[in-house]
C-alpha cells in the first residue's frame, strides 16, 4: 500500500517485500527449523489456549458477584465467586510464566543453531566472498537478522496463537451473554480500530526514520572514534567536518524524538478515548429496552469487561500480515547466506597426510586461474617445481598475477585449470586443517586480534605452552622486545595492533605463523609496507625461520631476494623467466629492467 496525497503510511516495509520476491522462502523450511522442538510447541500451544480459557471465566464471576451473592448476601457464593476470581489471575499468571519460558528456550535455541550454522558457513566461504561483501552487511545478518529470529517465536508465533483464541472466545462468550450488545460492538469497533491503526502506523514511520538517523548516528561515532578514524581525522584535518556532520545528525534526531513521542502520545489519548467512549455506548444502549433485553448490571458489568478485553487482541491480529511478512523476510536474509555455494570445502575423500612427515617439495602444472569465468586469465599454464628446503621467489608488474599464484598453495584460491601439489598430493586432496598446518602465510598486512600478545600467539596453537611461545617469539626475533615490556606476552595489543609498529606487528604475526611449525611458508609481500631499517629487522627473522622450510616469497623490493633458489619472472599470469639472480641480470631480460628501475618495485 503505497504512500498517498491523503498520508496514507506503508503498511509493511517495501524491502521486506522486494526480499521475499527476490528470494521466497518455503514455509516447509521454517518449520523444518522448530521440527525438534514438536513437544515444546504443542505444549506451549496448549498453554495458550488454557489460559485465553480460563481468562474468559473472570466476566462470568463477575456477573455472579453482582446479581446473585450480593443481592442475597450470601457469603458462602461470594467467598466462591471471588476465590475464582483470584484462582483465575494466579492460573492465568503461571501459565503465562510458562509460556514464556518455553517460547523464550524454543525461540534461543532455534537462534543459537541458526547462528551457529551461519558462522560455520561463511567461515568455509572463500576469500573472494569477504571481499565483494560489506563487512557491517555480515554482521548485521549474523547478530541483527539472526536475533530478529526469536521474536518468531516468542512474538509473533505466540501472539498469533493468543489473539486468536482470545478473540474467538470473547466473541463467543460476548453472545453467549447479550447478542444484541454483540451487534453494537460490531458497529463500533471498525472506526475504533481504524482511528488507532491510523495513529500507529504513523508513529511506525517515525519510528523507523529515527531508527534510521540512529544508525547513521552510530555509523559516525565508529568511524570518527576509532584508532584509524582519529588518525585519518587528524592528518586530514576533517574533524570540524566531522563534529557538524554529528551536530546534523543529533538535531535530526531531535525532531524525529519530539514527532515519536507526540505520535505515542497522540495513540495513547486514542486508545484511552475509545476506552471510555465504547463502554459508555454500550451503558447508554443497556438503558433502552429495545437494547437491553432485559438485561442485569452484571451481565452489563461482565460484557464491558469482556468487550474491553477484545480490543487489544484484535489490533494485534491486524498487525498478523506486517509481522509474517517481516520474519519471512528475516528468514529470507538468512537462508540466503545459508544457500551460498562453499568455493572451497573439504575433499570428499580426503588424502590422509602428518604434517610431520612433509617434505614440502611444491609444484605448479599447467595451472591456470580466473577470477570470474566470463573474465580474462590472471594465470595461464604456469609450471614451476620448488624442490624441498629452498626458495622461490615470485616477482612481477602489478597485475602480473603473483600474489594469485602463492594463494594457490594455501587454498585461499583454487586453480581453473591445472593442479599445485605438495610432495606429489593436490592441495584439493587434503583436509582444510592439515593444509594449515602444512602451509604457512604471513601476508602484507598483519592482523593481530585486540587481546594479549600470548593469546594472539596461541590463536595459531591453542594448546601451545608457553616455552613454545617464547621459542617461536625468539625465532622471529621479537621476543626480546615482548620481554622488555611491563607486562611481557601479557601485554594487550590494541585495536589491530596499534600499539606497534609495522615491524614488530610483523614479527609478532610471524611468530605465530612458527608456532604451527609450517614445512611450506608463503610470504606475501610481508616487508613491502616497512621502512629500509626496519625491513632489514624482519628480514633477518625471516631468514632464520626460513631455514629448512620451502618458503615463496612474493617480492616488493628485489634487494629482498637476491639469495633465492630461484625467482620466476611473472607477466601477465606467465612466467616470463626462471633463474637465478645473477643468471636473471646476465639475460638482460624483463628481471633486469625491473632491477634496473629507479624505484625497483615489482607489487
Amino acid at each position: 500500500m503505497e504512500d498517498t496525497p491523503r498520508g496514507r503510511t506503508r503498511r509493511t516495509d517495501p524491502a521486506d517485500r522486494a526480499q521475499l520476491r527476490e528470494s521466497p522462502v518455503s514455509l516447509r523450511r521454517v518449520a523444518a527449523l522448530f521440527a525438534p522442538y514438536r513437544r515444546q510447541l504443542a505444549l506451549l500451544t496448549g498453554l495458550i489456549v488454557a489460559a485465553s480459557t480460563v481468562g474468559l471465566a473472570s466476566p462470568f464471576l463477575l456477573r455472579l458477584v453482582i446479581d446473585e451473592a450480593l443481592p442475597r448476601q450470601d457469603i458462602a457464593l461470594l467467598l466462591w465467586a471471588v476465590g475464582g476470581i483470584l484462582a483465575v489471575t494466579v492460573v492465568t499468571a503461571v501459565l503465562g510464566v510458562g509460556q514464556t519460558l518455553i517460547s523464550t528456550t524454543v525461540g534461543q535455541r532455534v537462534m543459537h543453531a541458526l547462528r551457529t550454522e551461519v558462522f560455520r558457513h561463511l567461515q568455509r566461504q572463500s576469500l573472494a566472498f569477504f571481499t565483494r561483501t560489506r563487512g557491517g552487511e555480515v554482521q548485521s545478518r549474523l547478530i541483527n537478522d539472526v536475533g530478529g529470529m526469536q521474536s518468531v517465536v516468542t512474538s509473533t508465533a505466540t501472539s498469533i496463537a493468543s489473539n486468536v483464541t482470545t478473540v474467538v472466545g470473547i466473541a463467543v462468550a460476548m453472545a453467549v451473554l447479550s447478542w444484541r450488545l454483540s451487534l453494537l460492538s460490531l458497529v463500533v469497533l471498525p472506526p475504533a480500530i481504524w482511528l488507532t491503526r491510523r495513529v500507529a502506523l504513523l508513529r511506525r514511520e517515525i519510528t523507523a526514520q529515527r531508527q534510521r538517523r540512529l544508525a547513521d548516528l552510530h555509523g559516525q561515532v565508529e568511524e570518527g572514534l576509532s584508532v584509524s578514524g582519529v588518525l585519518l581525522g587528524k592528518t586530514l584535518g576533517t574533524g570540524p567536518l566531522a563534529s557538524a556532520h554529528f551536530a546534523e545528525t543529533s538535531g535530526d534526531l531531535v525532531g524525529l524524538e519530539v514527532r515519536s513521542q507526540l505520535a505515542g502520545r497522540w495513540r495513547m489519548a486514542t486508545m484511552s478515548i475509545l476506552f471510555a467512549a465504547i463502554p459508555a455506548l454500550i451503558y447508554l444502549a443497556a438503558g433502552f429496552p429495545a437494547t437491553s433485553g432485559g438485561m442485569t448490571i452484571g451481565t452489563l458489568v461482565a460484557f464491558t469487561s469482556l468487550q474491553s478485553g477484545l480490543f487489544r487482541p484484535l489490533m494485534s491480529l491486524l498487525n498478523v500480515g506486517v509481522e509474517i511478512t517481516s520474519s519471512m523476510a528475516l528468514f529470507s536474509r538468512i537462508f540466503g547466506y545459508l544457500d551460498l555455494p562453499v568455493d572451497i570445502d573439504e575433499p570428499a575423500r580426503p588424502v590422509r597426510l602428518d604434517s610431520r612427515d612433509v617434505v614440502g617439495e611444491v609444484r605448479f602444472e599447467d595451472v591456470g586461474f580466473r577470477y570470474d569465468a566470463e573474465g580474462p586469465d590472471v594465470l595461464d599454464d604456469v609450471s614451476l617445481v620448488v624442490p624441498p628446503g629452498t626458495t622461490l621467489a615470485l616477482v612481477g608488474e602489478t597485475g602480473s598475477g603473483k600474489t594469485t599464484l602463492a594463494s594457490l598453495v594455501a587454498r585461499l584460491h583454487d586453480p581453473t585449470r591445472g593442479k599445485v601439489t605438495i610432495d606429489g598430493i593436490d592441495v584439493r586432496d587434503l583436509e582444510l586443517g592439515t593444509l594449515a598446518r602444512v602451509v604457512g602465510v604471513v601476508s602484507q598486512e598483519s592482523y593481530l586480534l585486540h587481546t594479549t600478545i600470548r593469546e594472539n600467539l596461541r590463536y595459531a596453537a591453542p594448546t601451545a605452552t608457553d616455552a613454545e611461545i617464547e621459542r617461536a617469539a625468539r625465532a622471529a626475533q621479537i621476543h626480546d622486545l615482548i620481554a622488555s615490556l611491563p607486562e611481557g606476552y601479557d601485554t594487550v595489543v590494541g585495536a589491530r595492533g596499534h600499539r606497534f609498529s609495522g615491524g614488530e606487528k610483523q614479527r609478532i604475526a610471524l611468530a605465530r605463523t612458527l608456532l604451527r611449525d609450517p614445512r611450506v611458508l608463503v610470504l606475501d609481500e610481508a616487508t613491502s609496507a616497512l621502512d629500509t631499517e626496519t625491513e632489514r629487522a624482519v628480514q633477518a627473522a625471516i631468514d632464520v625461520v626460513a631455514q629448512g622450510r620451502t618458503v615463496i616469497t612474493i617480492a616488493h623490493r628485489l634487494s629482498t631476494i637476491r639469495d633465492a633458489d630461484q625467482i620466476a619472472v611473472l607477466h601477465h599470469g606467465r612466467v616470463a623467466e626462471l633463474g637465478t639472480h645473477p643468471t636473471l641480470l646476465d639475460n638482460n631480460g624483463p628481471y633486469a629492467h625491473l632491477h634496473n628501475t629507479p624505484t625497483p618495485i615489482a607489487a
